[in-house]
């Protein structure tokens, strides 16, 4: 894979990582408390919070993973998107409003006033730590890709500028700033992937329509259980969504139950509309860079199509604008992430939980995924984030639906589950991205896609252990179960 000098694209990058300082600098004027570092004072509105939501969960994995993972294995890949869109549709069916309800600040919060127990509470935030370093050392290594690709500067480079420019962004002003930040880049995300498909698209009519094929061998190399693999992402994709820290964390801004709902079928239409893009370029991908497929490349295609389909000052310039959408997905679920794990190490690990060590935990949680991006070779990005969604789907998504649901759950049923169905999943991703147990069998396939396992065990656990100590159900359950499902109108307001 050529990497050519790009000064327009290196010139775009440089633009948006400066509108993203600037835009992150104007919420720090106006971030004044506590609470605007972490829920931005609880007054986004639906339209406002589902463009963020949206422009931190479009990720590299949605930027160029999916297109790379079409162009690789065909339109199997398809249900990366898909699932990713549904897992919206489950989070507001059964998460969304009751989340917002019930008061908390993090995921961590909300265990600990549902199930009144700080042990819990501990092993929630390793777990909301742990997901949330192993989602963003895909979002670094990609930016490490795409400053490669433009200049032909060595992989650390984007990695550690992607990492400083989040420092910046959220120490500067909390979930107030980045909330700015990430509306912007949800749009710039949108325009820079449409504006080139549709130059693309007439570029390929333009050379005759050829016929798109994918019927070759290539998929067979997907998976030695291609139908089992295709489960685990779609139990992964559905039910991870929902406790992904930095998609949750987004939850508490709304000003209410009724708003999270709204905002959850906003995050839907606008993702949606997204997804349609990625695929395109992994079928034209196929045509005009296949060598991809055997370089091990495939997450560039989206950004060398252009040069190669149109060339020329056109292919520059519409190239220049993929590189800043591609920075921007970086920076902005980088920018998520870090305020989720940054909000779990100001409250749980650090003493105290002023916005001074707030400032201190988001260095401290950049920096484990970005020695992780530097140390661990590179796994495709869609894979890769594939996993962060099987770890909070085994942990996350039983912890939230049986506790907001079942008023039996007890303290030793949720740790059970999340030590035997996240754990598991924690487990399996490590050994996975270690290379320790390699394809082809059973053993690999059952490792790096275990939701469809995992996600059952946490389930189960919580629920058998649960029922086994009934004594241990919260003395405060009835009162937690009537401020998720009651309207705040009819509530003490203890949620607002």
């Amino acid at each position: 894979m050529s990497t050519p000098d790009h000064p327009a694209s290196m010139a775009a990058v440089a633009l948006v990582v400066l509108a993203t300082v600037l835009v992150g600098g104007f919420g720090l004027r106006i971030s004044r408390t506590t609470s605007d570092f972490y829920v931005a004072s609880r007054t986004v509105r639906p339209r406002l919070n589902a463009a963020a939501i949206s422009g931190e969960y479009l990720s590299a994995a949605s930027f160029l993973g999916i297109a790379g993972l079409v162009l690789v294995h065909g339109p199997d890949m398809l249900w990366y998107p898909v699932g990713y869109t549904a897992g919206y549709l489950v989070l507001l069916v059964f998460v969304a409003a009751p989340l917002r309800r019930s008061g908390a600040y993090t995921l961590p919060d909300f265990a600990e006033g549902r199930l009144e127990s700080r042990q819990v509470r501990r092993l929630v935030s390793v777990f909301v730590v742990g997901a949330g370093w192993v989602y963003l050392v895909p979002q670094l290594q990609g930016a490490g890709l795409t400053l490669t690709i433009l200049t032909g500067a060595p992989g650390w480079a984007g990695d550690v500028l992607v990492a400083s420019v989040v420092v910046l962004a959220v120490a500067a002003g909390g979930m107030r700033s980045i909330t700015f930040v990430q509306v912007f880049q949800y749009w710039l995300k949108l325009t820079a992937l449409l504006v080139p498909a549709i130059f693309l698209v007439l570029a390929w009519q333009g050379d005759g329509a050829p016929r798109v094929s994918f019927d070759d061998q290539v998929s067979a190399f997907r998976a030695d259980h291609p139908l089992y693999a295709t489960y685990g992402l779609i139990v992964a994709t559905f039910l991870g969504t929902m406790g992904l820290p930095h998609v949750v964390v987004r939850f508490y801004t709304s000003p209410n139950g009724r708003d999270a709902r709204r905002t959850t079928v906003a995050v839907l239409a606008l993702i949606g509309l997204f997804y349609l893009l990625p695929p395109v370029y992994g079928a034209l991908g196929r045509l005009y860079a296949p060598e991809l497929i055997h370089d091990g490349d495939a997450d560039a295609a989206v950004l060398l199509l252009p040069a190669r389909m149109i060339g020329g000052l056109g292919g520059d310039l519409l190239g220049a604008l993929i590189a800043g959408g591609a920075f921007a997905a970086f920076l902005s679920t980088a920018s998520g992430l870090t305020m989720a794990v940054a909000g779990v190490l100001t409250q749980d690990v650090l003493p105290s939980r002023g916005v001074r060590h707030f400032r201190l935990a988001t260095v401290l949680a950049i920096a484990v995924p970005l020695g992780g991006s530097l140390l661990v070779g590179r796994v495709p990005v869609a894979d890769a984030v594939g996993m962060a969604f099987a770890v909070s789907a085994s942990s996350f998504c039983p912890l939230l639906v049986l506790g907001i649901w079942w008023r039996r759950l007890t303290p030793p049923g949720a740790i059970a589950g999340l030590l035997l169905g996240g754990g598991s999943a924690l487990l399996s991703v490590a050994i996975t991205v270690s290379g320790a147990v390699r394809p082809p069998g059973w053993p690999h396939a059952l490792l790096a896609w275990p939701a469809v396992w995992s996600v059952p065990v946490g389930f189960l656990a919580m629920i058998l252990v649960s029922l086994a100590t009934p004594g241990r159900v919260p003395p405060g359950t009835n009162a937690a179960m009537s401020r998720f499902h009651l309207p705040e109108a009819l509530t003490s307001g203890r949620a607002r």
